[in-house]
């Protein structure tokens, strides 16, 4: 089932439940809750897409909307980046919004290689030093656009867990 859902000057494209596809270049397969796609970059796009349609459907946009896609895109390219050295597994990316719709809480699941975010030293923002180096800021960014962040390895799956509490 396909809709277009209009709010304000913005029409989002609804995809619909249970909907799998291969495109070109990576596969995808979504539901309501969750989208699984090939660790390539290039399916940025359609993961971004499937959070943008469940914020703006709930009435979030501007700023959150904005900082939410920049969390997802650091963690994303990271996993597409390191999680799988040079094959290609997929992420499971579940976007859920908790009581009153005003907490959003994403999960990340990989099966690459095990790596907890959080254990990484802290990134040092000061100086010329900070804008030299290469990577390493992501989860930084990430540490500061979101509420709570959580990491677990199980069963041979990364599951990175972030939490923003949305402004209504």
């Amino acid at each position: 089932m396909e809709e277009n859902i209009h709010i304000d000057d913005i029409e989002v494209f609804h995809l619909g439940a249970d909907r799998t596809e291969r495109t070109e270049d990576f596969m995808i397969e979504q539901d309501e809750d969750s989208i699984t796609v090939e660790a390539v970059e290039d399916a940025l796009y359609p993961v971004q897409e499937f959070i943008d349609q469940k914020l703006l459907r709930f009435g979030y946009f501007g700023r959150d909307l904005y900082m939410i896609r920049l969390a997802v895109e650091e963690v994303f390219i990271n996993i597409c980046s390191y999680a799988y050295q040079s094959s290609i597994g997929t992420a499971k990316i579940s976007c859920r919004l908790d009581g009153d719709v005003s907490n959003l809480i994403l999960r990340f699941a990989d099966s690459g290689i095990p790596f907890n975010p959080l254990e990484q030293a802290e990134a040092d923002t000061s100086g010329v030093q900070f804008m030299e180096r290469e990577g390493g800021f992501g989860i930084h960014l990430v540490k500061k656009i979101m509420d709570k962040i959580s990491y677990e390895y199980k069963d041979g799956k990364n599951y990175l867990v972030l939490e923003k509490k949305l402004r209504t």
